[in-house]
């Protein structure tokens, strides 16, 4: 990977990490309501992940999606606003912190409904696989989703039909306050493909270019195989499971350990190590960062509400 795109992942990664940072803080102060599910701590994983797709490869995922749409190349502007709420949002203000997408991006969204969105990752590849294209559908899921029905249905129908599906489990150890090990009968996420005769494997989602070229490897399986495949990203979140967590399940050293395994300071560590840049650029690069992220919250708080007489607009598409 060239150092101009190097550096453009280590940008986005900082972009998800200040505007989560942000959005706890806009959250606290009452302008966020509903849920919200910070991604701090995983950002590793989409933004090697996204970066490893081509444009016309779709993506979905849950409803821990901010960094996801960061890295999908929606606006920082329209990320916030949508968080408040607002009419310049991602959604328009409709969806919150767990439905943003947008199609024109290939972004097909954030689900609230833990699993729900497998089988429409399936339908994408199905539809792909009709249209004759060489589109793969990346589908991201956490690891409560793989003990549900949703998984199970989604990867059967999938191998059954050979779709090009690439399902990616952010394993981040807990199911909401479950400890993975609690739930799953299988240590290992990935192992649940076996079961379906699923080609798998398992990458370090701490670190962006270990989860950047197990995916280039993956998606390339996919595409030229056409037959799907489980990606096993092995992260941690750092904060609750959404901003009502009291957390009572793990302790604080536990936390502070993965913390010093930061994904971030990871990859800074590996710039600077290999001389692709110096910290000083680095520095430059968080600072532009903290600027952007002022002027996403200036938008969002400046933006209109949306307007009560478009509360029936978008809910059926065009034809």
């Amino acid at each position: 990977m060239k150092k101009e795109a190097q550096l453009d992942l280590y940008h986005q990664m900082v972009l998800i990490r200040r505007i989560e940072e942000q959005a706890a803080e806009l959250y606290q102060q009452g302008k966020i309501g509903g849920f919200l599910h910070l991604y701090i701590g995983q950002e590793a994983v989409s933004t090697g992940l996204i970066a490893a797709r081509q444009p016309h490869d779709r993506v979905i995922t849950a409803y821990r999606d901010h960094g996801v749409a960061i890295n999908c190349g929606l606006p920082a502007n329209e990320v916030m606003a949508e968080l408040l709420g607002k009419a310049t949002g991602v959604s328009k203000g409709r969806g919150g912190s767990m439905h943003m997408a947008d199609a024109s991006k290939n972004f097909w969204g954030g689900h609230a409904i833990v699993g729900a969105h497998l089988p429409i990752a399936a339908g994408f590849a199905l539809g792909d696989q009709y249209a004759g294209n060489d589109n793969v559908t990346i589908c991201m899921f956490g690891e409560g989703a793989t003990n549900i029905g949703f998984f199970h249905e989604a990867l059967n129908l999938a191998q059954v039909w050979k779709l090009k599906v690439l399902w990616v489990c952010e394993n981040n150890k807990y199911g909401m306050g479950t400890s993975v090990e609690r739930a799953s009968a299988v240590p290992e996420i990935r192992q649940k493909a076996e079961g379906y005769g699923m080609p798998n494997s398992r990458v370090d989602g701490m670190d962006v270019m270990k989860v950047y070229e197990a995916a280039c490897d993956a998606i390339e399986k996919v595409r030229t195989e056409s037959h799907p495949y489980l990606l096993e990203a092995v992260t941690y979140r750092y904060r609750g499971h959404s901003m009502g967590d009291p957390e009572r399940y793990r302790k604080p050293e536990e936390i502070k350990q993965w913390q010093e395994n930061d994904p971030i300071g990871i990859f800074r560590k590996q710039l600077v190590s290999k001389k692709t840049t110096s910290e000083k650029a680095l520095d430059e690069i968080e600072a532009r960062v903290t600027q952007e992220v002022a002027a996403a919250v200036e938008f969002a708080e400046s933006s209109p509400e949306p307007e009560l007489d478009d509360l029936f607009k978008n809910i059926y598409a065009e034809s």
